[in-house]
Order: C-alpha cells, then sequence, then structure tokens
C-alpha cells in the first residue's frame, strides 16, 4: 500500500487488523494503519457501522488494494 489510513468510528463497532495488531474500536475511537501496513477492517455485529477514513501519502488512488 502506497498510503497510511486513519480510520474513526461514528456509528457502531468495528474490527481492525493492521500488521499483528488486532483493535476492537466503538464510537469515537479510531486507529491509524501505517503505510506498507496489511490490514482489514470487519464488522462483526449486527448494525451497521460508519467510518471515516483519513489518507495521506503521495499516491491516493485505491488501484493497489488486493480485495
Amino acid at each position: 500500500m502506497k498510503r497510511a489510513e486513519h480510520w474513526l468510528v461514528v456509528k457502531g463497532k468495528a474490527s481492525v487488523i493492521s500488521g499483528d495488531k488486532l483493535f476492537l474500536l466503538a464510537e469515537n475511537e479510531s486507529a491509524y494503519i501505517p503505510k506498507d501496513d496489511n490490514h482489514i477492517l470487519e464488522n462483526n455485529e449486527k448494525v451497521p457501522f460508519e467510518i471515516i477514513e483519513i489518507q495521506t501519502g503521495s499516491y491516493l488512488d485505491e488501484d493497489d488494494i488486493i480485495r
């Protein structure tokens, strides 16, 4: 990945795996995903979550993402 990301949960709960770290985030909590870290964002709840994603770096296109 060519950019860093910062995710802020504004509604619900999210599970984030970044590298070898697991974060369980509730409303108003956030996670920083460093550049080049493999990461996964999951919703393990029945209620949808909403996040704000902020990307930083010299390349912000998402054509490097493997899904």
